[in-house]
C-alpha cells in the first residue's frame, strides 16, 4: 500500500490515505468473501436442484431440463441435466453429440457412462459403426460393456480381439447378451480351429443352448434340426435305446440325449454310457462321462453331493474343458478330498483362471496332499509352501489362510496411516469427490453418489494417492457414510488404515447385544460388514432389511420367541434390528453344533441348506465345507465373514483366533 503514496506528502496527510486505504482494502476482502460466500451458497443452491431435475428426467420434461441445466450450470453436478437428456432415447443419438459431451467432461463418472451406455444401446441395433468413435472413452468396462466393446472391434475387422474373450466361448452359465452375441460372432473366425468348434457344439448341446448349437453345426456341416432335437429332448431314454453313432450329427444328438436324461437323473445317464461304450468314439465318451459329472456336480442343490461326479469327471479327462466344467470337477474334488483330481483339474483350467487366488490355494493344498515315493512328496510340499508364501502377502481370506497353513499366526494389524493435512487439501480439490459429497449432501440416489464416489476412489487410485483415499474415507465416516468409508479404505496400496476397513459403529450396542445370547461380537461385526456395509437403511432384493439385513418373517420369529409384537418399523430401528439380528443368529449357531461356518452360511442360505451340505460319514475341513458351497453367493459370504471375522477379533484385542481357528471342522450330520 505504501508504494502508492508519493514520499513528498506532508505526514499528516500521508497517514490520513493510508486509514482511507485500508479501510479501501478491508471493504474490499470483504467484499470478495461475501462474493465467495455468495458464490458457495448459489452453487449448493444448484447443488439441491439436483433431485428435482431428475424427476424432471424421470417424467422425460426436457424442457425443464433445459432449465435445470441453464440454473446448475456452476454446480459441479451441473453435467448431469445434459447427461439426462442424451440418456432418454440414447439409439437415436449421433455419435457427435455424445462425443461433445464425454470431450466436455473428461474423465469423468456420467462421461464413461453415457459412453459405454451408448455403445451398448448402438451394438444392441446393430450400428456397430456410431459406436465404434466412443470406444477410447471407455475405460474401466463392466463385463456387459466389454464384450459390447469387443463386439464393434471385431465388426471393425480385427479377429485378434476374440483371444481377449477367450472366456465367452464356451461358457454356459448366465451371461450378458452382449457376450453371448460376441460368443456368436467367434464362429466365423479364423482363429477357431474345428476342435474349437466341435467343443462349443457339445457344450451347448450339454446345456440346452439349441441355437448357438445349430448354428456352430452349421459352420462345421454338421446338420442339427431343431424338430428333431426337440423330440429327443422330450424322449431322452426311447432314444437312446438304439441311437445311432455313425456320422458326427449321430454324435451330437447322442451327447445331446445323455445330457437331457442326466437332467432328470444322471445314475439312469451313467447307465446308457456304460451300454454304449464299446461303440462311443473315445472323445465321444469322454464328453458323455463329462456331461453327468457337470450335471452331478450342479445339482446339489436338488439332489445333494454325489461322491460318484469326481470318478466321471476322472473318465472324462483327456477332452479339453471349459472354465466352467474345471471349476466344477475341482469343487467336487475338494468336497471329498480327491487331491490328484483337484491338480487335473486346476491343470485343466484358462491360465486366466489358474492365477486365480482361490485356486492357486487349492493347488497348494493337493500339492500338500501329493502321494507317491519321498521325493515327490517333498516336491509337493515345497511346491505348496511356494504358493502359500505368495498368498500370504496379501490380506484376504486365502491370505489368511495360507498364514495359517504356514503357521504364520496373525496376531496384530499393521500400522494405521492417519492422513495428513495435505492430504485433505487434495480431497478438497478433487472435482469427483467434491461431486460425491455434493450427492451425499443433497440425500441423492446412492445409485449416483456411490457412482461419483466409487469413481473418485479409483481415479485417486490411478494417481496412487493412497493419502487423499484415506482422507476421503475418513471424511466419509465421520459423516456417517460407512460403507463408502469402507470401500475407499479396501482401496489402497501402500498406505492403509485398519480402523476405517474395519469400522466398529454402534459398538456399545453390538457388544451388548451380542454378549446377552453369547456370541463374538467379532463375529457379529463380520457379518453386518458384509451385511449392510453399516447402512441403517439397507434393504435387499428379497426385503432383508437393516443392519443384519433380517428377513421380515425372521423378525416376527424372533419377536414371538421374546415374547414381543412385531412391527415391520422393527428392522429399520438399529436397537432393535441388532438385537433381533444376534437373538437368530445365536440361535441358528446352537442348532448347528455351534459350529460358526455352518450358522453363517445359515444366516444367508437357511440353516436346513447348510445342515444337508454337511458330510454324511466323517467330519470336513471348514475350507473344503465352504468352498463346496453349491450357492455362490453364500460360498463368497461365508468366506467374507469369516475374514472380517478375524479382523474385528485382532481390533478387540479378545478371542484373537485365526481363521482357521475360526472355522474349525465342520460336523457330521445328526
Amino acid at each position: 500500500m505504501a508504494e502508492l503514496i508519493s514520499p513528498d506528502f506532508p505526514e499528516v496527510y500521508v497517514s490520513t490515505v493510508k486509514k482511507k486505504l485500508k479501510s479501501k482494502a478491508t471493504w474490499m476482502v470483504k467484499a470478495g468473501l461475501c462474493a465467495i460466500s455468495l458464490g458457495i451458497v448459489q452453487a449448493q443452491a444448484a447443488d439441491s436442484d439436483f433431485n428435482q431435475a431428475l424427476i424432471a428426467a424421470n417424467n422425460d420434461n426436457i424442457s425443464m431440463l433445459d432449465n435445470y441445466q441453464a440454473s446448475m450450470q456452476d454446480s459441479v453436478l451441473g453435467y448431469y441435466p445434459e447427461y439426462w437428456k442424451l440418456s432418454s432415447d440414447l439409439v437415436t443419438q449421433s455419435p457427435q453429440a455424445i462425443l461433445s459431451f464425454v470431450t466436455r467432461y473428461p474423465n469423468s463418472a456420467m462421461a464413461e457412462k453415457l459412453a459405454a451406455d451408448y455403445i451398448e444401446a448402438k451394438v444392441q441395433a446393430g450400428d456397430f459403426a456410431s459406436a465404434r468413435p466412443l470406444l477410447s472413452y471407455v475405460t474401466n468396462a463392466d463385463e456387459a460393456e466389454s464384450c459390447a466393446i469387443g463386439q464393434v472391434q471385431a465388426m471393425a475387422g480385427d479377429p485378434l480381439v476374440f483371444s481377449e474373450f477367450n472366456r465367452v466361448w464356451l461358457r454356459t452359465n448366465k451371461q450378458p447378451e452382449s457376450c453371448t452375441g460376441l460368443a456368436r460372432l467367434m464362429v466365423n473366425s479364423p482363429l477357431k480351429s474345428a476342435q474349437d468348434r466341435q467343443q462349443r457344439l457339445w457344450t451347448m448341446l450339454r446345456a440346452g443352448e439349441l441355437g448357438s448349437a445349430v448354428q456352430v453345426g452349421q459352420g462345421l456341416g454338421i446338420g442339427l434340426d431343431f424338430a428333431e432335437l426337440n423330440y429327443i429332448a422330450t424322449n431322452a431314454f426311447n432314444y437312446l435305446q438304439n441311437a445311432p453313432l455313425a456320422s458326427s450329427a449321430d454324435q451330437a444328438k447322442f451327447l445331446f440325449a445323455i445330457a437331457r436324461l442326466a437332467d432328470s437323473s444322471v445314475d439312469m445317464a451313467a447307465g446308457q454310457i456304460n451300454q454304449y461304450r464299446s461303440r462311443l468314439p473315445q472323445d465321444v465318451m469322454r464328453y458323455a462321462y463329462r456331461i453327468v459329472a457337470y450335471k452331478a456336480a450342479n445339482s446339489v442343490m436338488q439332489n445333494g453331493f454325489n461322491a460318484q461326479s469326481v470318478g466321471w469327471f476322472d473318465q472324462s479327462y483327456g477332452y479339453p474343458f471349459s472354465d466352467e466344467e474345471a471349476e466344477s470337477y475341482g469343487r467336487q474334488a475338494i468336497r471329498f478330498g480327491q487331491w490328484n483330481a483337484v491338480l487335473r483339474a486346476v491343470d485343466s483350467m484358462s491360465l486366466p483362471l489358474q492365477q486365480e487366488r482361490m485356486w492357486q490355494y487349492w493347488f497348494a493344498r493337493a500339492s500338500e496332499q501329493r502321494g507317491g515315493d519321498p521325493g515327490t512328496q517333498a516336491q509337493g510340499k515345497a511346491a505348496a509352501r511356494a504358493f502359500y508364501t505368495n498368498l500370504a502377502l496379501e490380506d484376504d481370506y486365502y491370505g489368511l489362510l495360507a498364514r495359517d497353513r504356514l503357521g504364520q499366526s496373525l496376531t496384530k494389524l499393521g500400522t494405521s496411516y492417519s492422513p495428513t493435512t495435505q492430504d485433505f487439501q487434495r480431497l478438497d480439490g478433487d472435482v469427483h469427490f467434491q461431486r460425491a459429497f455434493a450427492l451425499y449432501n443433497i440425500n441423492a440416489s446412492a445409485s449416483y453418489s456411490n457412482r461419483e464416489w466409487n469413481w473418485a476412489v479409483r481415479q485417486a487410485y490411478l494417481k496412487h494417492d493412497d493419502g487423499m483415499i484415506l482422507a476421503a474415507a475418513s471424511r466419509a465416516n465421520s459423516m456417517g457414510w460407512y460403507d463408502r468409508a469402507i470401500y475407499a479404505a479396501e482401496r489402497t496400496t501402500k498406505l492403509h488404515n485398519y480402523d476405517l476397513q474395519f469400522l466398529t459403529p454402534f459398538r456399545d450396542q453390538v457388544i451388548q447385544h451380542s454378549s446377552n445370547v453369547g456370541i463374538d461380537p467379532a463375529w457379529v461385526y463380520g457379518l453386518i460388514r458384509q451385511e449392510s456395509r453399516f447402512v441403517l437403511a439397507a434393504r435387499s432384493h428379497v426385503g432383508a432389511g437393516g443392519l443384519m439385513q433380517i428377513m421380515p418373517d425372521t423378525a416376527k420369529w424372533v419377536a414371538r420367541q421374546l415374547g414381543e409384537s412385531y412391527s415391520s418399523a422393527a428392522l429399520s430401528n438399529m436397537q432393535t434390528n441388532i438385537r433381533y439380528g444376534t437373538f437368530y443368529l445365536s440361535h441358528i449357531h446352537g442348532e448347528l453344533s455351534n459350529q460358526p461356518v455352518l450358522a453363517t452360511a445359515g444366516y444367508n442360505a437357511g440353516p436346513n441348506r447348510a445342515r444337508r451340505w454337511q458330510p454324511t460319514d466323517m467330519p470336513l475341513e471348514a475350507d473344503q465345507y465352504t468352498e463346496s458351497i453349491p450357492l455362490l453367493e453364500t460360498r463368497d459370504y461365508v468366506k467374507n465373514v469369516m475374514t472380517n471375522a478375524t479382523y474385528y477379533g485382532l481390533i478387540f484385542g479378545r478371542n484373537n483366533q485365526t481363521i482357521a481357528q475360526r472355522m474349525g471342522k465342520i460336523p457330521v450330520q445328526y
